[in-house]
């Protein structure tokens, strides 16, 4: 599978091979010690893949599930007659699928699929910059593509990356992709950054947007195992970004949005971490209290939780 699509996380090999995440661990460890393949966080690579990015092929069959709870949620954030951009990714487009039924709306993006994903929605309008087509990811790139956003101001920036981490930030494998980000995070009052739990503690070559820049991060619930992705969370949120997470129970079985009915609010830990007494890391602590916000005002909304500092 590796071979194949260039990367895999654990969790599809579990769900494929019909057997737990640790299970799967322990044998990718022993494809890693001859030689077969680079263990990265949340599953594998090709050897040598810290600087390989693969294909829009390969990215669209890896953590689907996830990314469409991150996408349900995502569109929640927006509103009617807003004017937002959206950058290139799997997860963007799967965003812009569910904006298509926001009136009033106005997307700039680079990438092609969202704007094909957008293209029949009567009430949305896109603009698309210029630039050169990068067949990779179906995005435009280039000084063309970063001149037409000189002047853009719009409310928000819904960008996804290759890795994400709280010393750095976000990243991409890709230096034209990271430019063109860059230029749609500055035309944005928030940024909003789109990643599952497998980019959690990864880093890539490009810098796209640092820590201090992100307003909210969008993201699955890792699984209960996962320390590392727990451990960036938590230093993610304790840098004042907003964590919105998206648990199991965020879809139904299909896949949909679940009604507002079966909206909740509720109190949800980090996994592995364990909540300190009176808010505050004492001797046995690991941080900051982490407490539940509202869940968003509008959109499909599962097991949510904005984590932030008090």
């Amino acid at each position: 599978m590796v071979r194949a699509n260039g990367a895999v996380s654990l969790r599809e090999l579990a769900r494929v091979v019909q057997t737990s995440e640790v299970t799967v661990r322990r044998d990718v460890r022993a494809l890693e010690a001859e030689g077969l393949l680079d263990r990265r966080h949340g599953g594998a690579v090709l050897p040598g893949g810290f600087t390989r990015e693969s294909g829009f092929p390969q990215k669209s069959h890896l953590s689907t599930a996830e990314k469409t709870a991150i996408a349900d949620l995502a569109a929640g954030l927006v509103g009617e007659g807003e004017a937002i951009v959206v950058g290139a990714g799997t997860t963007t487009q799967e965003l812009a699928r569910r904006l298509a039924r926001v009136p009033g709306l106005t997307v700039v993006t680079n990438s092609l699929l969202v704007a094909q994903a957008l293209a029949h929605a009567n009430r949305v309008e896109v603009v698309m910059t210029g630039g050169t087509l990068r067949g990779s990811n179906y995005a435009l790139v280039g000084s063309g593509a970063e001149q037409s956003l000189q002047g853009l101001r719009v409310s928000r920036a819904f960008i996804s990356g290759s890795g994400l981490t709280a010393e750095r930030g976000l990243s991409t494998s890709n230096m034209l992709s990271a430019s063109v980000d860059r230029a749609l995070v500055q035309a944005a009052a928030e940024v909003v950054v789109l990643a599952d739990h497998t980019k959690l503690g990864s880093d890539t070559m490009f810098q796209t947007v640092p820590t201090e820049l992100i307003t909210r991060l969008v993201t699955d619930e890792p699984p209960v195992h996962d320390e590392r992705a727990a451990t960036e969370l938590q230093a993610l949120a304790d840098q004042g970004v907003e964590i919105t997470v998206a648990g199991p129970d965020a879809e139904s079985a299909a896949g949909a949005p679940l009604p507002p009915g079966r909206q909740t609010r509720q109190e949800m830990p980090l996994p592995g971490q364990r909540r300190t007494q009176g808010g505050h890391g004492g001797p046995g602590g690991l941080g900051p209290q982490l407490r539940s916000a509202a869940a968003l005002s509008e959109g499909p909304v599962g097991r949510v939780a904005d984590l932030r500092r008090r």
